[in-house]
């Protein structure tokens, strides 16, 4: 790839961030009309996008990027193919319409530039998981979503459900993350590759390890928390307390659809297994039926439409691992119709909420004439929701039939739960957009008419690219579907579905699925009704289960904070202690890698000798010191002993340091000992003593079973060869230890030393507190016969509550 395209694509992929920074500022000065300015971010990134569709088209995939640590295989890299270009034209195109949109939804807000910041964060994170190649990036984007999608749904934090729903959202979706990351590392170890792009062409070497199952598993658990998948499902529509913007993006184009995404991406190397063929339709069809009858009950339009996107995900995540010929362009076809649709109608219901002041469907009513555009884009995608011709939508559930209709038990009882949830879907479609329009005008809260143009430009442009797709399908499925389908099943894949639906079995259930759900439209009171009284029945949801989990979690933690953090610093340093005895001892001992009986070297002078007699000496004052001063000054000789022992056994760097670490540290305590009282304060039994001396020695034998043990092995001197040969070439420094010191180990020496620093400004902030003087108080004088009577303003409000 030339390095100007490079280039360019990493552009497109930063952009977003780029104009995050700049959003409060263009805000700041333009009003709501930054909006304009802003979208010129996502139609730059859509159109250098949208370039790669000829090329991707002709069965070419494009990769590029910039190695990161090239040693263990890692780079911001990006992979596009049919799968990766689709998304992530879905999401820079609905981006772009999503931005206009914010600027007319949220205009006059004070934080408006906020919400524009955020907004692009969230879809350049989107963005960047779609076309990412490491591993390492696609996880590092994937937790990205998760946090910008926290500070969107919370964006009104001053209200307690959105801070609770951005909560939910984020420990769902993060915990997620967490099975994700383990996953993740699971298909490198398994693969050995770090890049998408090969992992995708690696056959069946992930089917064929014996760590299968154990991927599968966790890639599942982060999928299906993304994508709210049952028993997940929960998070999705408590979403809903973001504002509308959000609710459209995050459902047609972004966020939810990332497990799904991940799914379609690993099929090709997980799919077409049993686990996979089991577990997906499984869960998906579950997820489709409780997303479907949930929808039903709600009525408010943003809830309604929010539970048929976890159906409308559930029926994707089925498709996916069904595994029949015609699934994958099924669920290629209904992922794109789903994008289209239900980013217009979420646009649709913000647009009445923010003109009628109401999102209830039982208050509204007779808006056609007041707002008939946004009446007519409403109904352009319900029809496509619908399945309707001749939109995008009815050739997904053309196709959907055509892939699930079979004789066998199997697919007989799928295509039940596809026709089921399909007619849910089509009711819901049709109560969102026809019934705050048609039938007697209702008075809303506020006097309904038409928005602006940047209020239904999205809805209307959407509504309408579900017709021009289905008509024009012929180009659809030549640049769009078909590479996008080629990339899911791993193979090519050639969509032909037109206008014309397949005659059979499949139209056949097109047509009951349209009269179930007119039965469903036409009853939605009554099913309303039932389905309030059955969620009576079942009781309290994971919903309430994420709440009483997350109370359990807090009185746990509690209490085991209360066992392992008591406040007492003893008890803290001889857990430390023990554990460290544990971690030198056992090892040894139980894989019998105890040292061998070491000799006592011959050229060991008397001079030598008599130092290390010092040190002991020095050690056993410590112990038998009857006050902290004598200690502190017992413990200097042994320091200095030690020192000594160093120079005479050929490590004069050493020695100088240990000198200066000792000399400073004998009189650092000794002067702060001396604010103190000196007195003897260990007050130990004579059971304690014994206790504190055993984990002592036993700590003390680890460390010299260690060091025997290490000086026994073979010397090597790879480290010892790199730092004499470099320490001079690369950092021009002599002193080789200084070199480690400063340059080789230069981070970490700056941690150390940021780490002393914020220790003394500690320590400084705590001597310079001075507790302010207590003024004295002057006692009222009060009768001992007639009781004090209450000042004026506690009459007032006695005598007021009375």
């Amino acid at each position: 790839m030339p390095v100007d395209g490079a280039g360019l694509t990493l552009l497109a992929m930063l952009l977003p961030f780029a104009g995050a920074a700049l959003a409060p500022v263009l805000t700041a000065r333009l009003g709501h009309n930054a909006a304009w300015l802003l979208a010129l971010v996502p139609a730059f990134a859509f159109a250098h996008f949208a370039g790669f569709l000829p090329e991707i088209a002709g069965g070419e995939v494009v990769t590029g990027g910039y190695p990161w640590v090239p040693s263990l295989g890692l780079s911001f890299s990006w992979f596009l193919d049919g799968l990766s270009l689709t998304f992530a034209l879905l999401i820079t195109g609905i981006g772009t319409l999503i931005v206009l949109y914010s600027g007319g939804y949220m205009k006059g807000h004070p934080q408006q530039g906020r919400f524009f910041s955020f907004i692009l964060m969230f879809m350049g994170s989107m963005l960047g998981v779609v076309v990412s190649d490491s591993l390492l990036m696609l996880f590092v984007f994937w937790e990205l979503t998760s946090i910008t999608s926290f500070l969107l749904i919370g964006f009104d934090h001053a209200r307690e459900a959105s801070r609770r729903a951005a909560l939910q959202a984020l420990v769902v979706t993060g915990g997620g993350g967490l099975l994700l990351l383990a996953g993740l590392i699971f298909l490198w170890d398994i693969s050995g590759v770090t890049q998408l792009s090969l992992l995708v062409h690696g056959g069946d070497v992930l089917r064929e390890s014996p760590f299968y199952w154990a991927a599968l598993l966790l890639v599942l658990g982060g999928a299906f928390t993304k994508s709210a998948q049952f028993p997940f499902h929960f998070w999705l529509p408590n979403a809903m307390e973001a504002p509308t913007p959000v609710s459209a993006y995050l459902h047609s184009a972004t966020m939810v659809k990332a497990g799904v995404y991940l799914l379609m991406r690993l099929n090709p190397v997980m799919g077409a297994t049993p686990a996979w063929e089991l577990l997906l339709p499984l869960f998906g069809g579950v997820t489709l039926l409780v997303g479907g009858l949930l929808a039903v009950r709600q009525t408010d339009l943003k809830l309604m439409l929010a539970y048929t996107t976890v159906a409308s995900l559930g029926l994707l995540v089925m498709l996916t691992g069904f595994g029949s010929p015609y699934a994958v362009e099924a669920a290629v076809l209904y992922l794109v119709a789903h994008s289209m649709f239900k980013g217009a109608l979420f646009m649709v219901a913000g647009l009445i909420d923010h003109e009628s002041g109401t999102r209830d469907v039982t208050k509204l009513g007779g808006l056609r004439k007041a707002m008939p555009i946004t009446f007519a884009a409403a109904v352009l995608a319900a029809l496509s929701m619908a399945g309707l011709p001749p939109f995008f939508g009815f050739l997904a559930k053309e196709e959907i039939y055509a892939a699930l209709a079979g004789g066998d038990p199997r697919a007989i009882l799928f295509t039940g739960v596809a026709v089921v949830g399909n007619a849910l879907m089509f009711a819901v479609a049709f109560a969102v957009a026809l019934k705050p329009f048609l039938g007697r005008e209702v008075k809303t809260p506020k006097h309904a008419h038409e928005g602006p143009a940047l209020l239904w430009l999205g809805p209307a442009v959407l509504a309408l690219s579900g017709l021009v797709a289905a008509v024009l399908s012929g180009l659809s499925h030549r640049y769009v579907s078909s590479p996008m389908a080629s990339a899911v099943a791993g193979e090519a894949e050639t969509v032909t579905i037109g206008l014309m639906p397949h005659i059979g079995v499949p139209l056949a259930l097109s047509v009951l699925t349209v009269a179930i759900g007119v039965g469903f439209y036409l009853s939605l009171a009554s099913v309303r009704g039932g389905m309030a009284r059955l969620l009576d029945i079942l009781g309290p949801g994971p919903d309430r289960g994420f709440d009483a989990f997350i109370r359990g979690l807090v009185r746990l933690s509690f209490r085991v904070t209360r066992i392992v953090q008591d406040g007492r610093l003893d008890v803290y340093v001889t857990a430390t202690f023990v554990l460290l005895a544990v971690v030198l001892l056992v090892p040894p001992f139980v894989y019998g890698e105890l040292p061998a009986m070491p000799v006592w070297p011959e050229d060991v002078g008397f001079h030598q000798l008599t130092f290390f007699a010092i040190a002991i000496i020095g050690l056993f004052a410590v112990l038998t010191a009857g006050d902290r001063l004598t200690a502190i000054v017992s413990l200097g000789i042994q320091g200095f002993a030690v020192a000594v022992i160093f120079l005479l056994f050929g490590a004069p760097d050493l020695s100088f340091t240990q000198f200066m670490v000792e000399t400073l540290s004998v009189v650092i305590l000794a002067l702060v000992m001396t604010r103190l009282r000196l007195s003897p304060s260990d007050h130990r039994t004579l059971r304690e003593l014994v206790f504190d001396g055993t984990i002592a020695a036993a700590g003390g034998l680890g460390f010299a079973l260690m060091l025997l043990k290490t000086t026994q092995l073979p010397f090597n001197g790879a480290l010892t060869d790199f730092f004499n040969a470099y320490s001079k070439a690369i950092a021009h420094g002599a002193n080789v230890v200084n070199v480690i010191i400063v340059d080789f180990r230069g981070t970490d020496t700056l941690g150390e030393i940021s780490v002393v620093m914020i220790t003394g400004l500690a320590i400084l902030a705590l001597i310079r507190i001075r507790i302010a003087p207590v003024p004295p108080v002057t006692a009222a004088v009060v009768s001992p016969v007639e009781p004090a009577k209450p000042s004026s303003k506690k009459r007032a409000r006695k005598e007021g509550k009375a």
